[in-house]
């Protein structure tokens, strides 16, 4: 649990970051709200002369001075006006500084998640990270809103009170005596209710991690007849996260009216003591109106600084889970070694590469082979041997532990940032489309021209089904690419890669759902289509290893063999028993792919 003194103090310093970066708006808006304080503690003197030299004359004499009461109406108006530009001033200030201290921050934590390497975001749930870069990042800079108007307000309760103390000595030590209790009262509500906005904090971010689960895994829950229980478990995390903000918003309903009545019952104290002085001729009755009213303005900074402090707690944990990943390590270093410019195909050359996730649990141990350009090699292994954790090194989605991987002769860790994207693609098995045309989804934004998009869907053999599609490569695909079938939105996704006309391209098993007949014109395209392009292949039918000029057999993390597809049959019984397993499972089950 965080202690009150703590939360206090590390939600100021949240604040002094965002004055530090917008220290020209905070300061137009915090002008602003001293000009509306001011005013207002005007409005007690306006009062208290009006009530000294028109009201008490008018009972006294029965009649007032007409340039008296144009004096009176003059000071009010003009006092209302210059109060109206203040307010003006505040709010749209601290709106301003709020809105861009959010798009700052959501701005940072994207950059940086871009900039960290897929372990960190394979070890962090994406709801999390959506509540990170949302919820939290609102949290953080919520503050941000009464921030002006209680700087502004803490300069009135100083000019009221050095009136009070003015008018009158003994009303105004009276009236103060609220203070002392005010600080109690926030010191119990930041006790109580900082536990509460943390868990808080942490079930927005669990409940947006389920929900973005059930969505991604919307045919998974159907298929299998889990819609109750999966929404069963959303509604668990719903009615915790409502049961910790309901016991918050019971503590902070006790509070704001704590807050709001102590400067009213300091009032009334005053106006009972005053009445008292009065009779005894201590002081006059428009001393004791002046510091009776001044107490209601000084109630407005008590219970602007109590909106300010009763946000801490939910901003220094919103602004807490930000920063861990604003200061989260693992970012990828690059080098300034471009790649040679040329067409053909790149040299791959994998060096002693080896990754584990920890000590206990390695992957990839010693894997050494290399790929000339222009030729293709074919990963083969059973489950778990390492396959798709050495196309994420290929394409250094991670870095090896140990070990290099080198195109062309140049360390992947030696290439500028972007070098790589720009000569490497590749194809996983699990095609994403997104909710746009097919012309975008191969493009991804890039100015290529149409002749180039039809080639790569000629290559891809994705070109027939594109033309019959309603409107072609203008047609809208939907979320995920659900109008097409799974091997429909493979071959969007290869013709994406191609696209690019790459010198060496990954397919990790990324013609899985498609007939081996098709498998067969893609992977023959890919050779023959004048590009020369190295070629590395997860694959598991004889078709597609056949095609192969060389075969890696992965196992257990391991290099244990390498040569054709026919020499590894001849001299490996453990190769030639995988493959045939994996051909014989495919005809058991029946089958084939899609056109």
């Amino acid at each position: 649990m965080v202690a009150p003194r703590g939360t206090m103090r590390e939600g100021f310093a949240v604040l002094g970051v965002a004055i530090r970066r917008e220290p020209w708006i905070f300061t137009v808006s915090t002008l602003g709200s001293i000009l509306f304080g001011a005013l207002t503690v005007a409005d007690a003197w306006v009062l208290g002369w009006s009530t000294e030299h028109a009201i008490i004359p008018a009972f006294e004499h029965g009649e007032i001075d007409a340039s008296i009461l144009w004096a009176v109406l003059g000071l009010f108006v003009g006092v209302a006006i210059l109060r109206a530009v203040g307010i003006v001033a505040r709010r749209l200030g601290a709106g301003i500084m709020q809105y861009r201290m959010q798009a700052h921050s959501r701005q940072a934590v994207t950059r940086q998640y871009l900039k960290l390497p897929m372990e960190w975001h394979q070890r962090h749930p994406t709801g999390q990270l959506l509540s990170n870069a949302n919820s939290d990042v609102e949290a953080a800079w919520f503050p941000i809103a009464p921030l002006p108007m209680a700087v502004g307000t803490i300069a009135m309760m100083v000019i009221a009170i050095a009136q009070m103390l003015v008018a009158d000595l003994v009303l105004a030590l009276v009236g103060l005596l609220v203070f002392p209790v005010v600080i109690v009262a926030n010191i119990a509500y930041q006790r109580a209710s900082s536990p509460l906005m943390t868990r808080a904090q942490q079930l927005r971010a669990e409940v947006s991690e389920i929900a973005h689960e059930s969505f991604d895994g919307a045919m998974v829950v159907k298929t299998l007849g889990r819609e109750g229980e999966e929404t069963e478990r959303f509604a668990t995390k719903v009615r915790d996260l409502r049961d910790v903000l309901i016991r918050a918003g019971r503590i902070r309903a006790m509070f704001d009216p704590t807050i709001s009545a102590l400067p009213n019952i300091g009032v009334l104290v005053v106006l009972g003591v005053g009445v008292s002085r009065v009779l005894s001729g201590a002081t006059e009755p428009g001393s004791v109106v002046t510091v009776a009213y001044l107490l209601t303005i000084v109630a407005f900074p008590i219970r602007s600084l109590g909106w300010l402090l009763g946000e801490f707690p939910r901003s220094v944990v919103g602004y807490g889970r930000v920063d861990s990943v604003l200061q989260a390590t693992g970012e990828m270093p690059y080098g300034a070694t471009p790649l040679p410019d040329v067409r053909t195909g790149a040299h791959l050359e994998v060096d002693s590469v080896a990754y584990s996730y920890d000590a206990e649990q390695s992957l990839l141990s010693d894997v050494t082979f290399d790929v000339e350009p222009g030729r293709t090699v074919a990963l083969v292994g059973p489950t778990a041997s390492g396959k798709s954790t050495l196309t994420n090194i290929l394409t250094r989605l991670v870095d090896p532990q140990n070990g290099a991987v080198r195109v062309d002769g140049i360390d992947l860790r030696e290439l500028p940032a972007g070098e790589l994207a720009g000569a490497v693609s590749i194809v996983p098995q699990t095609a994403f489309l997104f909710d746009d045309t097919v012309r975008g989804n191969v493009t991804l934004g890039a100015d290529v021209p149409d002749e180039d998009v039809w080639a790569a869907l000629r290559m891809a053999q994705a070109d027939g089904f594109v033309a019959a599609l309603p409107d072609g490569i203008d047609t809208q695909l939907g979320e995920r690419g659900t109008s097409l079938s799974g091997g429909q939105r493979q071959r969007i996704s290869l013709a994406r890669a191609l696209v690019r006309k790459p010198r060496l391209m990954i397919l990790d098993d990324a013609t899985s759902a498609v007939d081996p007949e098709v498998e067969a014109r893609i992977l023959r395209a890919l050779r023959d289509g004048g590009r020369d392009t190295t070629l590395v292949v997860v694959a598991y039918r004889k078709a597609t290893i056949g095609l192969a000029d060389e075969v890696v057999h992965l196992d257990r993390g391991r290099v244990v063999d390498r040569g054709t597809h026919t020499e590894l049959l001849d001299r490996s019984p453990d190769y030639a028993r995988l493959v045939n397993a994996y051909e014989n499972e495919a005809e058991t089950a029946g089958t084939g792919g899609e056109a």
